[in-house]
């Protein structure tokens, strides 16, 4: 949420007339990178171009990248954009996200890299992942667009190797507007990064690779800052409004509830059930627009697979990610931001459980 902090912190960029990306955001990415546990942080102009960015670094046309089938487009886009080609895996059941076994099943001659995503703020099985990237000497990049203070046994997710992407889009756990962030604690990948962030540009008008304007400015990272003292609060507040809707809607027959697994700490971007039509007797669009009725803004993430994306036939079936096809159908987020207060839900629990005992 925003205030008068981040206002303030705008104002006093904009009068100082220093727009573009200089000290703030040098020391954004420095607070960033602490908060996280990590070397480095290169603050970028979006979620989609910290992908394109580790993408660009890690991977060469016609290499192929493992991704998750259920997860949002961009992940898999940003592998096609820099020549390479997205593999589709299908996912855990209860968390969502790529484990190793799925993830293994894909890995051919031409695989290059993993990229996992902790789907909705849940952490994926970092540990096991990271074995099979050594064993089978892959790099892993790590997708956080919606894992802002994620933590597996309690190391936050922006810390672990190779590179981790995050988005501040408006509806994160905290913004700048729009924005991203890569952390590394690689050196050379930092520096092939901010290459290839700004022209490749190694020193004043000096080029040495072929890169984008992807830089952030010095008035995204004014609010990123501020953003970012705010998270642990915010964190807190997500995850207090995640426990109450976990006991308020315990026990409802057909509705599976985030699935929390051991030694992760879930940073509830989202909070995701999944609605079975046979036991509820009720279907998820159905249920979304009885909530929308009662002025309750639920959503789908997503309502499709990425192998049932226009842009990617041909790359798979329903029956190739069966897990994944039924989420797409079943998926429904429930509001979990931190402006919410004990009545808002209540009334939230209290109208899931009124529609599900109507049918």
């Amino acid at each position: 949420m925003l205030d008068r902090r981040e206002i303030e912190a705008v104002r006093r960029v904009l009068e100082s007339g220093r727009l573009r990306a200089g000290r703030i955001t040098e020391d954004f990415e420095n607070r960033f990178a602490a908060a996280v546990g990590a070397r480095y942080a290169i603050a970028v102009s979006s979620g989609t171009a910290a992908l394109y960015l580790a993408c660009r670094a890690v991977l060469q046309p016609g290499d192929e990248a493992i991704v998750p089938d259920f997860t949002f487009v961009a992940t898999a886009a940003m592998v096609a954009a820099v020549g390479a080609r997205p593999a589709f895996a299908d996912v855990d059941p209860e968390t969502f996200t790529l484990g190793p076994e799925q993830a293994e099943r894909r890995i051919t001659s031409k695989t290059r890299a993993l990229i996992p995503v902790h789907l909705y703020g849940q952490p994926t099985d970092i540990p096991g992942l990271a074995r099979l990237a050594r064993r089978r000497g892959l790099r892993i990049i790590w997708d956080a667009a919606q894992a802002h203070g994620a933590q597996f046994h309690g190391r936050d997710v922006g810390s672990f190797a190779d590179a981790v992407c995050y988005s501040f889009y408006p509806s994160k756990n905290m913004t700048t507007g729009e924005g991203g962030m890569i952390t590394t604690s690689d050196a050379r990948l930092a520096r092939e990064i901010r290459l290839l962030r700004s022209h490749g540009e190694a020193s004043r008008y000096r080029h040495i690779r072929l890169g984008h304007n992807f830089r952030t400015t010095d008035i995204a990272s004014a609010i990123g800052r501020v953003q970012l003292a705010k998270l642990p609060a915010a964190l807190g507040a997500r995850r207090r409004n995640a426990a109450r809707l976990m006991r308020g809607l315990e026990g409802l027959p057909g509705l599976q509830l985030p699935q929390i697994a051991p030694g992760r700490n879930h940073a509830f971007s989202l909070f995701t059930v999944c609605i079975d039509r046979k036991r509820t007797g009720i279907s998820r669009d159905k249920l979304l627009q009885a909530l929308g009725e009662r002025g309750i803004g639920a959503a789908v993430h997503y309502p499709l697979p990425l192998h049932r994306q226009p842009v990617f036939r041909g790359y798979g079936s329903d029956q190739d990610f069966p897990i994944s096809a039924r989420l797409a159908k079943s998926v429904l987020s429930l509001p979990v931001h931190p402006g919410l207060n004990a009545d808002d839900l209540l009334y939230i629990v209290q109208s899931v459980r009124e529609i599900l005992k109507a049918g």
